[in-house]
């Protein structure tokens, strides 16, 4: 078996799956109330959720943590592609962070309480970016390759 995480690599995998590995599962056996809250934050900011039903898409959000937590976890998945499924990940719940209302003071980036939570999700995104700039990185050029 091939190894596509390289030994500096785990310790930001390994912390970003613990955290998403943990929401994923906590969220998969949310009853009704907490499948309608988690789904109208959601589908509050990004619209094309709102025909999806509650339970569905908590159960999705769930199953896609879980997948992501794992994937974070395994050395054989190739950082490139773990890095792109964290970056998309969090950019999704900085989303949250940044057009809910009441979850950043007027006018400011600085969080309110309520924020503080999805203001933290900037360390996922971090992690994300730099699997993927190190991976490109590595990526040999087409024109080196030819010399």
């Amino acid at each position: 078996m091939r190894f596509f995480a390289r030994p500096h690599q785990l310790p930001p995998r390994l912390a970003a799956a613990a955290v998403i590995l943990n929401s994923g599962l906590g969220k998969a056996h949310a009853d009704d109330q907490t499948a309608a809250g988690l789904h109208g934050m959601a589908s509050g900011t990004y619209p094309f959720l709102r025909g999806q039903d509650p339970v569905a898409f908590t159960r999705l959000l769930s199953k896609g943590e879980i997948a992501l937590g794992a994937a974070l976890i395994l050395p054989f998945v190739p950082s490139l592609l773990v890095g792109a499924g964290l970056t998309a990940f969090a950019a999704g719940l900085l989303g949250l962070y940044l057009k809910t209302p009441g979850m950043r003071e007027e006018g400011s980036l600085r969080p309110t309480q309520q924020g503080i939570g999805l203001s933290k999700d900037i360390w996922l995104l971090g992690i994300g970016l730099g699997l993927v700039i190190e991976e490109l990185g590595r990526c040999p050029r087409s024109s080196d390759a030819q010399r």
